[in-house]
């Protein structure tokens, strides 16, 4: 069951809970803290099974008319089950009843690890189209590759 998070220390224990499970793509400890502590001012949709949290995806506002997926992870043992597909659903029903008319999301460009490929094929898989590819916006080993998606 997918709910929307309202209480900050949840978002906080679940992003950290989940994204310390997920080493290769939060690898970087400082990154993860800072992913961890933005949640608390982000609207966060969180995949509740009978174990606790297994997936969460965060919004924010990056313009008026448009929110990004600034971070989302899923248990490795609860990927493959369609987690992050309704937790995308339920984020874009979200933004579209609040009036967004575009989704963008930021991952490391396809072709620089397996992990991130495996990252690229699924937002492509959600509808979300290449919009820029900007090589320094981390930094040289990690190319940003920005997808958007129009609300419709």
């Amino acid at each position: 069951m997918i709910v929307k998070a309202e209480d900050r220390q949840f978002k906080a224990d679940t992003a950290r809970r989940i994204l310390e499970d997920l080493p290769e793509w939060f690898g970087i400890e400082s990154a993860r803290e800072q992913y961890i502590r933005n949640t608390a001012d982000e609207v966060m949709f969180v995949s509740d099974g009978k174990d606790g949290p297994e997936g969460f995806l965060c919004l924010k506002e990056t313009g008026r008319d448009t929110a990004e997926i600034s971070v989302m992870g899923v248990r490795k043992e609860c990927q493959g089950q369609r987690i992050g597909t309704q937790l995308f659903e339920a984020a874009y029903r979200y933004a579209k009843e609040t009036g967004y008319s575009f989704l963008q999301v930021k991952t490391v460009k396809s072709g620089c690890y397996p992990e991130y490929d495996q990252t690229n094929c699924f937002y492509r898989s959600l509808g979300f189209k290449e919009f820029e590819i900007i090589e320094t916006l981390w930094d040289e080993a990690n190319p940003a590759q920005i997808y958007v998606m129009h609300i419709s």
